[in-house]
């Protein structure tokens, strides 16, 4: 009986042996195997085995974390206190130094961040700080990877979440934006009057400069017009008197040719001389005309005395021959009536 007590506990010993010496490292783990105190080796995920008793092994995540700065009281500066908040993500690199280089990696990179925090926004004034979060998340995120570096991890990047500046600071910042948007808005306004005034002004000036060309150029089409209406009217006066020209000289050589065809007398030129001196003298005229030989005249009325006495004889009218001078009267002055 006791024989089997025996066997039944050395069988439970083994047993438990065989599962303490059985470790299984997941995919995101490494494990750290230490050897009678001693580190030993690192070993990759999968099913691991191990001397119990002998062997110790540390499992150490090597998955990106976040380590949450707590707000921190910070002076800019210009001596203005305003709270930062941050958070930092960070990644394991090499498992033995992240496990036998620090103790608390959580509390370490918490109080570097703290500290380092404090210098960089220190160094800023307000404004800068308030519009600068990238810059100095690259600040930290270089500091910080330097000085973790011997822990065996890697400082992935920095985020600060808020920078709250006092109330009364953010009051006056908010008074501040509010002016000058004010400024800004007043500005634009006067910017976009002056816009406006000088658009008004070019448009008004366009529009005298194309009334004026319009005026210009209607006066111009005007004279044009009126010039070549006097030129037409000129040269239609000018051939209608050259066609009365030549309707006078073609009626004057008709006529002139129809007196020496019909082949007239003295007496009837004569007669003809008398009926035209009757009507020049006839009316209110001031002027006559006169013969300019006397005896001419005497000798035309004895010519036209003889043609009269012998119609009043005989039926047929005497012949005269010889051809009596054509009269040819010149201008006379006179007052009164004019008389024969």
């Amino acid at each position: 009986m006791a024989f089997v007590i025996v066997l039944a506990l050395l069988a439970f010993v083994l047993f438990m042996i065989a599962i303490t010496s059985v470790k299984i490292i997941r995919p995101f783990e490494r494990g750290l195997v230490e050897r009678l105190g001693k580190y030993h080796a690192t070993v990759e995920p999968g099913l691991r085995l191990i001397f119990p008793i002998i062997d110790r092994m540390v499992r150490v995540d090597m998955r990106e974390r976040v380590v949450d700065i707590q707000p921190q009281e910070v002076i800019t500066s210009d001596n203005v206190v305003v709270s930062v908040d941050a958070v930092i993500y960070y990644e394991a690199t090499d498992p033995q130094r992240l496990v036998y280089n620090v103790v608390d990696f959580y509390m370490a990179v918490t109080k570097l961040a703290q500290t380092n925090l404090r210098n960089v926004v220190g160094d800023m004034q307000l404004d800068e700080a308030l519009t600068s979060r990238d810059t100095i998340n690259l600040q930290l995120r270089d500091i910080l990877d330097d000085a973790t570096d011997k822990w065996g991890t890697k400082v992935v990047r920095v985020e600060i979440q808020r920078i709250d500046p006092p109330s009364d600071v953010m009051h006056a910042m908010h008074e501040q934006m509010k002016a000058e948007r004010t400024r800004r808005a007043s500005v634009t306004t006067a910017q976009g009057d002056r816009e406006a005034a000088i658009a008004r002004a070019e448009g008004a000036k366009q529009s005298k400069i194309l009334e004026a060309e319009g005026h210009r150029e209607a006066q111009i089409l005007d004279a044009q017009g009126r010039a070549g209406a006097t030129k037409e009217a000129a040269e239609a006066e000018r051939f209608r008197q050259i066609a009365v020209a030549e309707g006078e000289a073609e009626a004057i050589k008709a006529v002139y040719q129809a007196i020496h065809e019909g082949g007239p007398t003295a007496d009837l030129i004569a007669v003809k001389y008398l009926e035209t001196l009757q009507v020049m003298a006839d009316g209110q005229a001031t002027k006559i005309f006169l013969p300019t030989e006397a005896t001419a005249l005497l000798g035309a009325l004895g010519g036209m005395k003889e043609l009269l006495s012998s119609v009043s004889v005989d039926s047929e009218p005497p012949v005269v021959n010889g051809a009596l001078p054509v009269p040819v009267p010149v201008p006379v002055r006179t007052t009164g009536t004019p008389r024969l």
